[in-house]
Formats: structure tokens, sequence, C-alpha cells
């Protein structure tokens, strides 16, 4: 791949992706895939004026290694240096990036039972730290080619051709091109005005139905909005989470969601993949679930916290969206997720309220946001999927036909 459309593309994480701002501190999660790309949204850090760019690197084989051998007490703790770490987050509020090369398959024989169960016993630990810089720094996940991750989804091509081809499909399907930050604005402004339009119509309820077998209904909560595309920190710096993406989408109300869905496309969990599954919910909650693989992940998943098996978004995204329209499975949530319309078991988010930023965390579960340990999203949108909006009026309004908006 050309360097010079690789260093659009990292210009585009730093200055429209987390919108580094002079003299805020970076932190980069990354695999051993693509050090060289790397070092070059370091370097774009640094050029719009970042004080300090921290590069922290992730390889699967450790976790691997780290999960056979350390006791179920150690991976559960939080290390003196680990809290500090965090409450280094909670005091500076640097800017975060992830970028995401993984083998989709690539902690597959882990001991899952041992790696939840320490998650849940940690994960009380980092809340306290977490909540409180919910919504006000800047972060953004993206995507580089892994080897591993290119041939899951080019098992014919050279490692090499399957990198390039991956390259190919994350640059065009994340609007690099010429000029990819004026192309995000004029997505991000397309995006804003789907969701004012949606937002316009005061949705309390809203009814999927495919032949497939979705048939199901998910309650609005009154405050809700839709938002999508960019949005703004409670420091009031604009920043893009996730890139690419495609939707417009909303917390739904916890305790009201009726019916099946079903997956339209495989979910890559822990590592491991989760195919061809359904869920019923009842009240709001997940009750039954069914899968032709990996329905043990499954069940962790759902089971990870009590709201894990309650909503925390629902997503509209259009069939005929760049990512599908590549015909490709990507085998990762980051894509996948924006081909096409899903879900998210688990946390909501708060700023799918209005006025968000006078609530509590605590005000914001009691109007019905769902809270979680997990925030997995699913997908469920097909070429022949109907959405109908119920409103607040009582009218009823078509928001998707046939797979893609219906406005």
């Amino acid at each position: 791949m050309k360097k010079a459309i690789l260093r659009n593309y990292a210009h585009l994480i730093a200055k429209c992706g987390v919108n580094v701002q002079k003299g805020q501190e970076v932190f980069i999660m990354a695999g051993l895939d693509q050090p060289e790309f790397v070092a070059m949204v370091v370097d774009e850090c640094y050029k719009l004026g970042a004080k300090m760019v921290v590069v922290d690197w992730d390889y699967q084989p450790l976790t691997k290694l780290h999960v056979r051998h350390q006791s179920l007490k150690t991976l559960s703790s939080l290390t003196n240096y680990a809290e500090a770490r965090w409450q280094h987050y909670v005091d500076n509020l640097p800017c975060r990036i992830y970028l995401e090369s993984d083998d989709p398959d690539g902690l597959k024989g882990i001991n899952q039972g041992k790696m939840t169960t320490a998650s849940q016993r940690k994960y009380p630990l980092i809340r306290k730290y977490r909540d409180q810089i919910e919504n006000k720094y800047q972060w953004c996940i993206a995507a580089v080619p892994g080897e591993k991750w290119a041939k899951k989804l080019f098992p014919g091509l050279s490692k090499h051709q399957a990198m390039e081809k991956l390259w190919e499909a994350i640059l065009s399907t994340s609007r690099v091109n010429d000029d990819p930050v004026k192309a995000w604005e004029e997505h991000n402004k397309d995006l804003k005005e789907r969701c004012d339009y949606l937002n316009s119509l005061k949705i309390r309820k809203l009814h999927y139905k495919s032949a497939n077998g979705t048939d199901f209904t998910v309650g609005m909560i009154d405050r809700g909005r839709f938002t999508g595309g960019g949005e703004t920190s409670l420091q009031g710096i604009f920043f893009n989470p996730n890139i690419p993406s495609e939707e417009c989408f909303i917390s739904p109300k916890k305790g009201e969601a009726d019916g099946w869905v079903y997956a339209t496309k495989p979910l890559s969990w822990g590592g491991q993949l989760i195919e061809n599954f359904a869920i019923r919910f009842e009240n709001g909650k997940a009750v039954e679930w069914k899968a032709e693989k990996g329905k043990e992940l499954l069940d962790k998943m759902i089971n990870m916290d009590e709201g894990a098996a309650y909503l925390g978004e629902c997503a509209l995204v259009p069939y005929d969206s760049p990512i599908q329209n590549t015909g490709l499975l990507f085998y990762n949530t980051l894509f996948d997720e924006n081909a096409a319309c899903h879900l998210a078991l688990g946390r909501g988010f708060m700023d799918c309220l209005d006025k968000f930023e006078e609530l509590t965390q605590e005000e914001g579960t009691e109007l019905g946001i769902n809270y979680s340990m997990i925030h997995t999203d699913f997908m469920i949108g097909s070429e022949d999927l109907s959405i109908t909006a119920e409103c607040a009026d009582g009218s009823e309004k078509a928001i998707f036909k046939d797979g893609n908006w219906a406005f």
C-alpha cells in the first residue's frame, strides 16, 4: 500500500478520529501487525500538538499464556501500577486510540470460563474510574490488517496479496481518499440530518420484522435521542469514535423488548466466533437463545452480569452500505456492525439522552439506560428487513423497507 495513502489514514485517525488538541496526551492500543503505521499515527498526533503519546502493544498468544499460567486471583486483581494508570486517565483525560488487527480465531482454545470469571471480578475495581471519565474524553477505534485476519477473509491469496486486499477494504470503507477529513465532514452531515429526522418523530417503539424469523418490538426512553457519526465530549471537543461508521443509534428503554431476533452475521467475542444464533426477549430481557456454533460463548456473554441480558443499543444501518457492498464478511464487529442494522447487549449510552450532561449515572439508569460491564453488538440487518416506528402521537412511520432507509 502506498505510504501517501497510509499517511492520509493516519492523519484521519489523529485529526478526525480523536481530534488531538494541543497539549493533550494520547494512549494508543495496537497489535504487533503494523508497527510502521502505528509510528505514522504517533507522528500525526505529535504534529497536532500532542504532549505525549504512549503506545501499548497487544498480542493474542500472550493473552492465552497469561490466562493459562496466572492464578484466577492474579488475573482478577488490579495491580497498583494499573490502578495508578486508571487514576491518570481520570486526572488527565488523554485521547484513546484503538487499532484493531486481531485474528478472529486468535483466542480459540483459551479457558473461556477462567477469563470470563476474571473479567467479572476485575470490572468492579475498574468501574469507579470508567464512570468518572465517561463522555469526557475523545476516543477512536480504527483498524489495520493483520496477517491471520487477512487470510481469514482471503484464504486463496498469498499473505502479501491478502494483506493488500484487506488494506484496500479498510481504506475504502473508511473513506480514505485525497481528502478524507472533508469526506468525513460530509458524511457526518448526512448522518446528523437522518438523526434529526428520527428525533423529530418522537418514536416510542420500533418493530423489526424479517423473513428469517426476526419479529421484535423494542421501546424507547422519553428523553432518548438518535445520534451517529461524530460526537462532542463534555470538554466540548468534536471527535469520531468509530472509523468507519454508518449507523444512527439510540439506547432503548430497559425492560421493554419482546420477540425473537436472528443474527445475520457471525459475532466475534472473546477472540472466538458465535455463528447462526438467535435470541428471544421478554419484558426487555434475553430469556432464550440458540446458536449453531459457540453456544457456550453465548451463554457466558449473556450471563456476564445482570445487565448483560438487556439491550443497550438499537442501531440503524442501511443494507446498501459501503461495507455491505464490499461483499466481505469481516469477522470484526467494527466493520460488520456498520454493514447492517444491529442491536447490542449490555451497557447503554448516557449521551443518547437529551441533556445527558445534566444527569448522573443513577438518574440515567432510572430513566431506562441499561448498565453492564459489556457492550456487545450483533448484526440483525437483512435485505428484506422492515422497521416501523410507533410515534408519540399514535401514528406509524416506515423507517426501513427492504433493508434500507424508507425516507
